[in-house]
């Protein structure tokens, strides 16, 4: 296997993904394997603008506005695709905190099938693995509360907008067959799940001859 393996935890607030993530990350070096570990809003050079934008939109919900934060988004990614995720080591596994998949969750206005095209279109990289992490909202709520920074979210304030977009994340989920991690109980469970999720798409792909694998890895398609 020539190629990293690109695996994106996508979520709601509060739902555990950093926790979920560092403790993958843990198993599989424990197991040899290379592990980077990336976050898409600390590998973004373009985020302080965008967030100026997003702010504009929570003020103003227009779907020109909205429109253009998915399209920042996207370009984003694709600066991500070509100068971070395509300089990681080969048979490296590349886990991301949050990607395209997270849109789903906090766009209102644009239809998720234009933002996933969208991000097609500009030669996003895809993941190998789309891990969808959900939990009930109340429970996602009141963790996110507990925590020293809170909820720490730009557009969502209240439990209802919480609740609307664990329904739109969850929907998508199962609109595109991404896997669905429920994390609601053992860090340890939830763990065990992800790390199953990574072994069979690395055992799938080492089932091909090289050259098919390669191009699995480009159309991200296990």
């Amino acid at each position: 296997m020539n190629r990293s393996l690109f695996v994106s935890l996508d979520g709601p607030k509060g739902t555990g993904k950093t926790t979920l993530l560092e403790a993958v990350t843990k198993v599989l070096r424990a197991d040899n394997k290379k592990v980077i570990r990336l976050c898409e809003k600390k590998s973004d050079p373009y985020r302080g603008e965008t967030m100026t934008l997003v702010n504009k939109l929570v003020r103003n919900p227009t779907r020109d506005l909205e429109l253009g934060v998915c399209e920042r988004f996207a370009d984003s990614r694709t600066w991500i695709s070509q100068h971070v995720l395509a300089k990681q080591p080969p048979g490296s596994i590349i886990l991301i905190d949050r990607w395209y998949p997270s849109d789903a969750a906090f766009r209102r206005i644009v239809p998720f099938a234009e933002i996933l095209q969208l991000n097609i279109d500009r030669n996003v990289r895809v993941p190998d693995l789309h891990v969808g992490v959900v939990t009930a909202p109340d429970i996602s709520w009141a963790r996110a509360a507990a925590r020293r920074r809170g909820l720490s979210s730009t557009v969502i304030h209240r439990l209802e907008e919480h609740v609307a977009c664990t329904q739109a994340f969850e929907q998508a989920i199962a609109d595109h067959g991404w896997v669905l991690c429920r994390n609601e109980g053992t860090i340890e469970d939830a763990t065990m799940q992800v790390i199953s999720e990574i072994y069979r798409v690395l055992v799938s792909l080492q089932a091909l001859p090289s050259s098919e694998a390669d191009s699995v890895f480009i159309s991200g398609s296990p």
